[in-house]
Order: structure tokens, then C-alpha cells, then sequence
């Protein structure tokens, strides 16, 4: 049987608060949302000020994130680039940037999605979280 890694409530609470940092250090008011393996909520915070739509769309990132092994930003791409057939693949809402898989030894463990600033500072905040993780 093959083992592999997964987020602990530390390693959730680690990623929180660097992504949290990085929004606060550049005065973004952002929701983040951490969720595991499957897509299911670990963790959800809305800074002051973040947008009530922002609750909905951070998870909705970091479950596509999750689910699709990679950064949410490649099914933005996908559809900005014409295969708008992919609006209807189930489960996956979040398609925007700003939703990143946390990988560790080759294994998706999770994924964080941002949203309430632009696009690519949300995916700045997830990966600030995620190298708190990654570079510990």
C-alpha cells in the first residue's frame, strides 16, 4: 500500500496565516479558503473589508484547484482560449486564477484559493501561503 502526505490543522494553520501576511503586507482585503485532497473545506477566513462574493469564490478556487490537480488559472486560460464547453464540467466553479494546489513529494495534498483583489494577486496570496508549507 501507498502512503502519502496530507494537511494537518499546523500545516492549514501555517499556510492561513503566511497567505493572510501577504495580503495584509500589500493591503488586499481577500478571502481565503484551504480545503484538502477532495476539495473539502479546512480552513476559511475573510479579512475586513472583502467582498461578500469572495466567500463564495475563494473556496470555489481551491476546490477546482484541488479536484483538477493544478492551478485554477489553466481552465481561465482554457476558456478564454475558446473551449467554452469546459463552463460545464461538474464540480469545478472556481474557474479563475487564484486557486493553487498544495503539492508535496508529487502528491496534490490540497489546494488554496483566494479572491477579492485581482487575479493574479490572489494566486501571489495563495503561493505566499503555500511556500510558508512548502519552504518550512
Amino acid at each position: 500500500m501507498q502512503s502519502k502526505p496530507y494537511l494537518t490543522l499546523e500545516d492549514v494553520k501555517n499556510i492561513a496565516a503566511a497567505a493572510e501576511a501577504e495580503a495584509l503586507r500589500n493591503s488586499w482585503a481577500v478571502s481565503v479558503a484551504i480545503v484538502d485532497d477532495g476539495g473539502h473545506l479546512l480552513w476559511y477566513q475573510r479579512l475586513d473589508g472583502a467582498a461578500p462574493s469572495s466567500a463564495y469564490i475563494a473556496p470555489a478556487k481551491a476546490r477546482t484547484a484541488a479536484l483538477g490537480r493544478r492551478e485554477s488559472k489553466v481552465y481561465e486560460d482554457m476558456i478564454n482560449n475558446g473551449r467554452t464547453s469546459f463552463l460545464s464540467a461538474p464540480e469545478l466553479e472556481g474557474m479563475l486564477e487564484g486557486g493553487v494546489p498544495v503539492i508535496v513529494d508529487g502528491h496534490v495534498i490540497g489546494a488554496v484559493g483566494v479572491s477579492g483583489v485581482k487575479s493574479n494577486e490572489d494566486a501571489q496570496v495563495a503561493k505566499a501561503g503555500i511556500a510558508a508549507l512548502v519552504g518550512a
